[in-house]
């Protein structure tokens, strides 16, 4: 992509290392692009400035003077409201009646990376427009390269106009007064991986009327204590410890943004992405029975299971935070999850991803019972299942796996559902393939109704994958 790395430009974001990939001069090109882009495709919103936001990653700042220099020789103006998590940045653009923004932030990945989230309607962009994006940010590196000021001319941004915004109080009061708790007055641990949440999320559950045992609160941009990435059970591990140590009645957990929530019961279980579904949709689905139910293609059939005991309209959908938002805005969903922690709930709340939002819901439904965390879950359809495992596979190759996989079970008359990749459906389980949108990789799941079910299934997805990728070298899960 010309001076640019083309691998920036992911299906959600643009995300790289910032010493080679996402250097200032490649996030300034970037906003530049995507300010121009914003101007011609929504004149209207562009006027009212673009928020901008950073996480509290040690390379984040420069990385803001880097996009605000963007914005602003693309001809806007800036709307700064500082170091916050993506949920705040959403929320904001809410209050402020903003449409376009950029969250500055690296979210769960490791320290050398850091991204930008892009807004522009109900969410941010993905796809197409992320991939526009890099055109036009190319077209800009060749001209600056030529010596010129780039394809459009537009002069150089000194003294870009910035408004400042601090909108975390009114993010506290919002939640605080939308969701209120039952009698039941609970102990919880907070562990924000010294990420964005702690600041915030603490203050909020004390305001909610709860005990709060904070774990890493304190934001550190060099993540000492271990990397705030709540699906990884190593990085919960402190958590699980404090909650048993304090008799605490849970444990909830963030990623580097905020906007992924994980999650360990009184006795210190982790409860996953679709435990967490099926408990808020148990408080949904009575209030709204025959709403559509998006069931990500990496959950448990529990979820599917439940969702339609429940009342519910379930189907499999696509992975990814920005997919599935849209496809909410587009059918009315009330609520949606991800297995990697993202929930959306548009119930009672915007419908953007919101980890502490859930977390407080969490809570709600906590404090309105008398029983432990881990006994309102224990009547769920038990299944026996893999962690969700990658397998290195190059980008060039990962798509053509995938379809062989399904053409395979498809050749076999089985029922295959390919809305993202390959889950193939047995009698007593299933197994999914699918291509990452965001690595070099497949993603691989199993799981069965019985140990032995399992075993079957991690045997025969192997063997699919052995088949498929024969040529490409892949290294076989070991589960």
């Amino acid at each position: 992509m010309g001076g640019l790395p083309r691998t920036i430009f992911r299906e959600y974001d643009v995300r790289g290392r910032v010493d080679t990939e996402l250097t200032p001069e490649v996030a300034e090109l970037v906003a530049r692009s995507y300010g121009e882009w914003l101007s011609e495709t929504a004149p209207g919103e562009a006027e009212k400035g673009v928020l901008v936001g950073r996480d509290n990653r040690r390379s984040s700042r420069a990385l803001r003077e880097a996009v605000i220099r963007g914005l602003g020789r693309a001809g806007l103006r800036v709307i700064d409201i500082g170091v916050v998590p993506t949920p705040v940045f959403y929320f904001s653009r809410t209050r402020y009646g903003v449409d376009g923004g950029v969250m500055i932030t690296g979210s769960h990945n490791p320290p050398e990376y850091n991204g930008m989230k892009l807004a522009r309607g109900f969410g941010t962009i993905y796809g197409e427009d992320i991939r526009e994006l890099g055109r036009r940010a190319e077209a800009l590196a060749w001209g600056e390269a030529a010596g010129g000021e780039g394809a459009t001319g537009t002069p150089s941004g000194g003294g870009v106009p910035v408004t400042y915004r601090r909108p975390v109080r009114a993010y506290i009061r919002t939640i605080a007064d939308r969701v209120r708790l039952g009698p039941r007055r609970l102990k919880v641990v907070v562990d924000a991986g010294n990420g964005t949440a702690g600041r915030i999320a603490v203050p909020l559950y004390e305001a909610l009327g709860c005990e709060v045992i904070p774990l890493y609160c304190e934001p550190d941009g060099r993540f000492p204590n271990h990397w705030p990435d709540p699906v990884k059970p190593e990085n919960l591990a402190d958590l699980v410890r404090t909650v048993r140590e304090t008799g605490a009645d849970c444990g909830v957990a963030f990623d580097g943004d905020a906007d992924r929530l994980g999650v360990v019961d009184e006795q210190g279980n982790i409860l996953w992405g679709d435990d967490l579904m099926i408990l808020f949709w148990r408080e949904i689905l009575p209030r709204h029975p025959g709403t559509p139910v998006i069931v990500e293609v990496k959950c448990s059939q529990a979820v599917f299971d439940e969702a339609r005991r429940l009342g519910g309209d379930p189907f499999f959908y696509r992975t990814g935070h920005s997919l599935i938002k849209a496809k909410m805005r587009e059918i009315g969903a009330l609520f949606a999850g991800e297995m990697s922690g993202h929930m959306f709930f548009a119930d009672e709340y915007f419908g953007f991803d919101d980890a502490i939002y859930a977390g407080a819901r969490l809570l709600r439904i906590l404090s309105g019972s008398d029983r432990p965390l881990s006994d309102l879950l224990a009547d769920r359809p038990r299944y026996h299942s893999t962690p969700e495992t990658r397998i290195t596979c190059p980008d060039e190759a990962k798509f053509e796996v995938v379809e062989r996989v399904r053409n395979r079970y498809v050749a076999r008359g089985a029922e295959v559902v390919d809305v993202d990749g390959a889950r193939v459906i047995f009698p007593d389980g299933w197994l999914l393939v699918r291509a990452s949108n965001t690595q070099p990789a497949l993603v691989v799941r199993c799981e069965g109704r019985t140990p032995e079910a399992l075993a079957a299934l991690k045997a025969e997805a192997v063997a699919a994958l052995k088949e498929a990728g024969a040529e490409t070298g892949l290294e076989l899960p070991e589960w």
